[in-house]
């Protein structure tokens, strides 16, 4: 075995998005992609300098690293063992068969004190030979990297000529303990045990019990992804749910063709399940990585935003928050409805920026326990990721402590609180020029549409939502075309920064209702007349030719 200098070339578009290098699978398979990436990301974390010259920043230091299990998973963590080998990487944690959920991957970096670690995944993205791929690096505090750490290794990825890698044999990927390539200890760990732990600390496990062993029913829906070993031995093994109470719980490299989104739209076996006469006394499903949830009642669907609140008004019924929380974190297009929960409670919000990178920070200097986003991802201070299985055990421990179902508890927090009604309409592979100049436009169309009246409601404020971050005041411009109206309405227009192909526009519309006799209405009803102020103004079905988004949640 020996460490080798191979001749590379830089590729176009390595720059990563809201959460990572996302890109077709087919993208990532070509030679020296992922490697020059990789690689890139070792001279930045070695302290590179401008001439060059590699530091040794990384020598003895500890990195975990594992992925979701879609395809390219296991030829991606062999690849990248033997940078790191050749990098001066000490010792690599890894999850077992090269499996990590991504909140698991934070907690294993926060307990084990990591210098950081790579995360193999395209989340929500469809899986396959055909489907996406991606990779990220989660820092020491086990959140995703600053902007401008991922802008440093971009900027790296289009000067870099000479990889370093070992040619070592692959390793054994699934015996659990140490093995040696080149000086580099390869630790493979089990991918549950750190994560249970974290988990113990937070909930009462044996109320959880208690909940099932009175009878109470489930469903989570693992969408053949990587949640699903993380629920089965949690949920089942340790708290006793009913066996099968976890579907689709195996991991597949192509999610068994379903699209690990956990909505309505992609998860229709649930909620088929879920409006059955026999339906469950709850459901859940968990994304692609484990990192987001969808919560569901008996015939009744919780929006991430209604979740978040309601999250934030029970907290303290959950022993690992009984002393309260610091504060709440969400993301500017998610709804307005935790601010409610706040104000009663006296507690700081924060509106940040989509990407919960922005969340790490107010995390850190401890001004925030609970953050949110409208993309179906929850989370709290005991990681530095969103976590699905995590909300999953807060609605059941919820649950176990009111004797109370997910409908009436929603409903009974709307007549407390009010109803922001909420929806999310993307529009999805429209070609990048149509939708840079749809957002162009808009962005020019602000200052002309202050005072503007659409129908009983005037714009208040018109802006392109900018962050100066409270912790290291960094700012962030052009986070999404805004539209505030005058009775607490909003239209909001936002490129996603997630997807693989084309582009993706997403436009959020909100309202709230304080009357109780009008919570019922269905939402894209009740948002009818804000989605025609939206084409009004923008314009999207002329521009990008499609009649309807491809997906309503």
């Amino acid at each position: 075995m020996a460490i080798q200098s191979i001749s590379t070339h830089s590729f176009a578009g390595q720059r990563p998005g809201t959460s990572g290098l996302r890109k077709k699978v087919t993208v990532f398979m070509q030679p020296n992609y992922l490697e020059n990436f990789v690689q890139a990301l070792f001279d930045v974390l070695s302290g590179i300098d401008a001439e060059g010259q590699r530091g040794t920043a990384l020598q003895g230091q500890t990195l975990v690293l594992g992925g979701d299990g879609r395809y390219h998973n296991r030829a991606a963590v062999q690849t990248i063992l033997k940078l790191a080998a050749a990098n001066g990487v000490a010792k690599v944690l890894l999850g077992q068969g090269g499996i990590l959920s991504t909140p698991a991957v934070s907690a294993v970096i926060r307990r084990r004190a990591a210098l950081g670690g790579i995360v193999l995944s395209a989340s929500h993205n469809p899986g396959g030979a055909e489907g996406d791929f991606g990779i990220k690096y989660n820092a020491n505090n086990g959140g995703p990297a600053s902007e401008a750490m991922t802008e440093a290794v971009y900027a790296r990825t289009q000067v870099l000529t000479q990889l370093r890698m070992s040619d070592a044999p692959d390793i054994n990927l699934n015996p659990l303990g140490v093995q040696m390539l080149e000086q580099m200890q390869v630790e493979v760990i089990d991918p549950v045990a750190d994560y249970l732990a974290v988990m113990r600390s937070l909930f009462d496990f044996d109320q959880l019990r208690g909940l099932f062993q009175k009878g109470f029913t489930l469903r989570v829906d693992a969408m053949n992804a990587v949640g699903g070993p993380y629920a089965k031995a949690i949920l089942e093994d340790v708290l006793g749910a009913p066996a099968g109470s976890v579907v689709n719980a195996v991991p597949l490299e192509d999610f068994g063709g379903l699209h690990p989104d956990p909505n309505p739209v992609n998860a229709t076996d649930l909620i088929d399940h879920m409006s059955a006469p026999n339906a469950p006394d709850f459901g859940a499903a968990m994304d692609g990585d484990a990192d987001r949830n969808m919560v569901v009642g008996r015939n009744f669907v919780v929006s991430p935003s209604d979740s978040l609140a309601l999250m934030t008004a029970h907290a303290k019924l959950i022993p690992g928050y009984r002393h309260g929380l610091l504060g709440v974190a969400r993301s500017m297009p998610t709804s307005a409805a935790v601010d409610r929960v706040v104000k009663a409670l006296q507690l700081p919000c924060f509106e940040t920026p989509t990407g919960w990178k922005f969340f790490g920070n107010l995390l850190d200097a401890g001004q925030v326990t609970l953050c949110g986003e409208e993309s179906y991802g929850t989370g709290s201070s005991h990681v530095r990721e969103k976590d699905g299985l995590w909300a999953i055990l807060f609605w059941l421990s919820l649950q176990a402590a009111t004797g109370k179902s997910v409908q009436t508890l929603v409903q009974e927090h709307w007549r407390i609180y009010g109803r922001n009604y909420y929806t999310r309409h993307d529009y999805e592979a429209i070609a990048v020029d149509v939708a840079n100049a749809l957002i162009v436009d808009l962005r020019a169309s602000l200052p002309g549409l202050v005072g503007q009246r659409f129908g009983q409601r005037t714009v208040a404020v018109a802006d392109d939502f900018a962050y100066t971050d409270p912790v290291d005041g960094s700012i962030s411009n052009q986070q999404g075309v805004r539209l505030l109206f005058d009775d607490g309405a909003r239209v909001i227009f936002r490129l996603s920064g997630t997807g693989t192909e084309g582009a993706t526009l997403r436009l959020y519309l909100e309202r709230y209702e304080a009357n109780p006799d009008l919570h019922a209405v269905p939402v894209q009803i009740a948002l009818a007349d804000l989605a025609a102020v939206a084409e009004q103004v923008a314009g999207i079905c002329a521009r990008t030719g499609m009649a309807a988004p491809s997906v309503a949640t």
